[in-house]
C-alpha cells in the first residue's frame, strides 16, 4: 500500500518543524509520496512565505523595491537549510528568481516557489526524489486539470521512484508556463496524487488534531471528530465549518480513498477519517448521546416571507419567486413553506443594494397578502449521519435551545436528513452553539 501525505504551511515553517515532518514520514514505511506547501507562520505576527511572494509581485507590478522582502523569504529558506544540515543550492535558485522578476512576470510563476524550493528542501532532507508538479500536473487551455495526462505522467515517476516530494498549489498549462490553484491548492495536489496512483490513504498533516465538533473560538476545547463522510463534510462546510476545500476532497471521494486530517504536531492522534460511508458505524457506536457529527453555522441572513391565503393551491407561485430573485443575480440558501406561506432565507450581503427593488418584483409577480422581512439572522447546523436512527432528536434539540431562551425562528431538515438547520437572532449566534454543543456530547 502506498500513502501520499501533504505537509502545510504550519507544518514545514521552520527547520523544528521539518524534523517533526521527517520523523512522521521515516516512521511508516508505505508514506511514499510526499506533497509540502511554502512555510506557514512560526508565529503570530509572522508571515507565511506565500503572502511575502503575492507582496512582491505587488511591489514589482507598481514600480516598489521588492529587495527587502525578498531577502526576508531568502532567509527563511536559509535558516531551514541550515537547521537541517543540508546543501541544496539555494543561491541559484534565488538567482534563477531573482533574474524572472520584473512587472511583466507571471504571478503564478513567482507564487509557486514558496512551494518549489520547499520541496528541493524536504527532498534532500528525506534522501528522496523531487518531482516538479509542473512535469506531471497538468491544465488544459481552460484552466481545468487535464487528469488523463496528469495521471499518466505521475504514475510514471511512481513507478521509476520509490520515495518523491512533490511541490504543491501549481502545475503546468499546454505552454509550459506554471499556474497555479487558488490559495490552499496543496490540499488539491495532495488529493489528485492520491486518486492518480490509487493509493491506501490520503493523509493531511496540519496543526490539529482533525476536524472539530464546534468552532473553537466559540466553544472551548471542542472534540475532535473520528469519523465523518464527505456529505457531512460538505454540509459543515457549506455552512461555515474551516474545513477542506471542496476541490481536494473531489478526487479522492470519487475513488473512496480514505482521507484523514492529522496533527504534525501530535502524530500520535487518533484525528478525522472521512470516507463515503461507513457502513457498520452504527452497530459500532456504544454512545447514548455521541450521535451529532458537528455544529457550524453563519451569522447575518435576512428571511422574506411571503404569506398568500390559498397559495397551496396556486400552480407555480414558488417558481416565480424564485425567477424573480434570480433575475437579481442573488443565491438563495432555504425555501422552507407551509400552507399559505412561503420564505426565501439569503445572505444579507447578497441584498445590500437589491432588497427594496426584489420585494417589489415579488409583490408583482406573486401577488401576495403581505410580504414581512426579517434581518438578522444566523443559521446554525446540526450535521449528524445518525440522527436519522435516533428517535426524538428534533425534540431535545428544541426543548434545549428553549430551556435556554433562544427564540427559533426558522426550523429546517435535508431530506436525507443528515443536517437539522435551525435559524436564530445573530445576537443568539454563540450562545446557541455552545447550547447545542454542551447537550449533544
Amino acid at each position: 500500500m502506498i500513502k501520499v501525505c501533504k505537509f502545510g504551511g504550519s507544518s514545514l515553517a521552520s527547520g523544528e518543524q521539518f524534523k517533526k515532518v521527517k520523523d512522521i514520514v521515516k516512521g511508516d514505511e508505505t508514506r511514499c509520496v510526499v506533497v509540502v506547501s511554502a512555510p506557514g507562520r512560526r508565529f503570530d505576527g509572522d508571515s507565511k512565505i506565500t503572502d511575502l511572494l503575492y507582496l512582491c509581485h505587488a511591489h514589482l507590478k507598481y514600480g516598489v523595491s521588492y529587495e527587502s522582502i525578498f531577502e526576508l523569504i531568502e532567509q527563511r529558506y536559509c535558516e531551514i537549510r541550515s537547521y537541517c544540515g543540508l546543501s541544496c543550492d539555494l543561491d541559484s535558485e534565488f538567482e534563477l528568481i531573482r533574474s524572472k522578476m520584473c512587472k511583466r512576470m507571471n504571478v503564478d510563476y513567482l507564487a509557486s516557489r514558496g512551494e518549489y524550493l520547499n520541496a528541493k528542501l524536504m527532498a534532500e532532507y528525506l534522501g528522496a526524489e523531487f518531482a516538479d508538479a509542473k512535469d506531471w500536473l497538468f491544465f488544459g487551455y481552460d484552466g481545468k486539470v487535464d487528469f488523463d495526462k496528469t495521471n499518466d505522467a505521475l504514475r510514471k515517476i511512481i513507478s521509476e521512484t520509490p520515495k518523491v516530494v512533490i511541490p504543491g498549489f501549481y502545475g503546468a498549462m499546454p505552454d509550459g508556463s506554471i499556474r497555479t490553484f487558488s490559495r490552499g491548492g496543496s490540499d488539491i495536489t495532495g488529493a489528485i496524487a492520491a486518486a492518480a496512483i490509487g493509493a491506501g490513504a490520503y493523509e493531511n498533516w496540519t496543526d490539529v488534531s482533525g476536524i472539530l465538533m464546534a468552532d473553537p473560538r466559540i466553544v472551548s476545547n471542542p472534540k475532535s471528530i473520528e469519523k465523518i463522510t464527505y456529505a457531512e463534510l460538505r454540509e459543515m462546510s457549506y455552512m461555515g465549518a474551516e474545513v477542506l476545500h471542496e476541490e481536494a476532497v473531489f478526487p479522492v471521494r470519487k475513488v473512496d480513498i480514505p482521507l484523514y486530517i492529522k496533527n504534525t504536531n501530535d502524530p500520535e492522534a487518533a484525528g478525522t477519517l472521512i470516507r463515503e460511508s461507513f457502513p457498520n458505524d452504527l452497530e459500532d457506536d456504544d454512545s447514548s448521546t455521541r450521535f451529532i457529527t458537528g455544529i457550524s453555522g453563519r451569522k447575518h441572513f435576512t428571511i422574506i416571507t411571503l404569506h398568500k391565503v390559498g397559495m397551496s393551491g396556486e400552480v407555480g407561485l414558488i417558481r416565480k419567486a424564485l425567477e424573480a430573485v434570480e433575475r437579481f443575480g442573488v443565491p438563495i440558501e432555504h425555501v422552507p413553506s407551509g400552507v399559505d406561506s412561503f420564505s426565501l432565507v439569503i445572505a444579507s450581503d447578497a441584498l445590500e443594494n437589491c432588497l427594496h427593488d426584489m420585494i417589489s418584483e415579488l409583490q408583482t409577480v406573486c401577488q401576495p397578502d403581505t410580504v414581512k422581512v426579517t434581518e438578522d439572522i444566523s443559521l446554525i447546523a446540526v450535521v449528524g449521519r445518525k440522527m436519522a436512527f435516533k428517535p426524538g432528536v428534533s425534540g431535545r434539540l428544541f426543548a434545549t435551545l428553549g430551556s435556554n431562551n433562544i427564540n427559533i425562528r426558522l426550523i429546517e431538515q435535508s431530506a436525507d436528513e443528515i443536517i437539522i438547520v435551525v435559524g436564530v437572532k445573530d445576537e443568539d449566534f454563540e450562545k446557541t452553539i455552545k447550547v447545542l454543543y454542551y447537550s449533544f456530547t
